[in-house]
């Protein structure tokens, strides 16, 4: 087995309000599948915390010195984005273990696969605002450590249901990171427009694939293969990094999609199989949302078996996908100048 997971019992650390969704219950989920996956060979590894320089490519320094000013206390940043007294610590060493997880794919060798298991998520977090439950950007801060570490291109694929706002402005004009997300829309941050694919240098390196409330395995199957992964194997990236949000499973209680278990385990294969064809199998993955606890625990249990080579329950869904169909409609007339589609 390939595959190598990062996670810390500091993540219990961060404590939300009562009643909120992203909750300590959901790293105790996390725990117990990283286990079942240790008794089956994965590697389970303690990571660093990011270092202010790392977390520094993707954030303000004045933004991280507010942040730090948290440590110790419990502090409300918006509606929804409470620190408790070690949120510090557990942002920073979330996002070192996307650090640790691209440290390890690169330095492994061929096939090498890491996914962090952690908490707070990040893709929401924006250069100098935190929101969303995120703190800081792990996934953006990983894809930074990775061309700092001489990497030309890096893809980042996010299918959180939640459009990952903070990823995309983090790499908007820059043509070396492809940014693709699949999201709920319109929906919270109120981002992710077929018409938004980067600016400048970047026009045509942010893909996202704004898909309407309701969307079925059959949809986002459409999608993916008709639009997301055709790209990303044209861009050829040197790594692939995938921000893994479970909420768009159809019991998750903050969006209104309808994906099934297995098929988070079909996407993810379908993911490392393009990994595999552009950049010798190299993948690193962050846990970003999933809040109903049965759904978190069977879809993560599903992408991680995929990663770890488990064949599973690979069927291509069957019906109709009319909002799969919709967004590549909506996507295709600004999408197609920039790509072979």
């Amino acid at each position: 087995m390939s595959l190598t997971l990062f996670t810390s019992p500091v993540f219990a650390d961060h404590l939300t309000p009562p009643g909120h969704p992203e909750r300590v219950e959901r790293f105790e989920v996390m725990q117990a599948v990283a286990s079942e996956l240790r008794q089956r060979g994965a590697a389970v590894e303690e990571p660093r915390p990011a270092s202010d320089a790392e977390i520094g490519r993707i954030h303000d320094r004045d933004y991280i010195a507010l942040i730090r000013e948290t440590a110790g206390r419990a502090v409300a940043l918006d509606s929804d984005t409470f620190t408790s007294p070690r949120t510090w610590e557990a942002a920073r060493l979330a996002a070192g273990a996307a650090v640790s997880a691209v440290d390890h794919v690169l330095d492994a060798g061929d096939g090498a696969r890491a996914f962090a298991l952690v908490r707070p998520p990040g893709h929401h977090a924006e250069r100098a605002r935190a929101m969303g439950f995120c703190f800081f950007n792990s996934i953006a801060i990983a894809a930074a450590h990775a061309r700092a570490r001489g990497l030309s291109r890096v893809a980042i694929v996010d299918f959180d249901v939640h459009h990952g706002n903070g990823t995309q402005w983090s790499f908007y004009d820059d043509p070396s990171v492809l940014f693709v997300s699949s999201h709920q829309y319109p929906y919270y941050p109120g981002t992710g427009a077929a018409q938004d694919v980067g600016s400048g240098a970047g026009a045509g390196f942010t893909v996202n694939l704004p898909l309407a409330a309701g969307a079925t395995d059959a949809d986002y199957e459409l999608t993916y293969t008709r639009i997301a992964l055709p790209i990303v194997t044209e861009f050829r990236p040197d790594l692939v990094l995938v921000s893994a949000g479970f909420d768009a499973h159809m019991d998750d209680p903050l969006a209104g999609m309808r994906l099934t278990a297995p098929y988070f385990g079909r996407l993810t294969a379908a993911i490392a199989a393009v990994a595999d064809t552009c950049c010798r199998g190299r993948l690193a993955a962050v846990v970003e949302g999933g809040y109903d606890l049965a759904a978190l625990a069977a879809s993560l249990r599903a992408s991680l078996r995929a990663l770890a080579g488990d064949d599973g329950d690979r069927v291509r869904p069957e019906g109709p996908a009319p909002r799969g169909q919709a967004t590549i409609e909506a996507v295709l007339p600004h999408l197609s100048k920039y790509w072979t589609l």
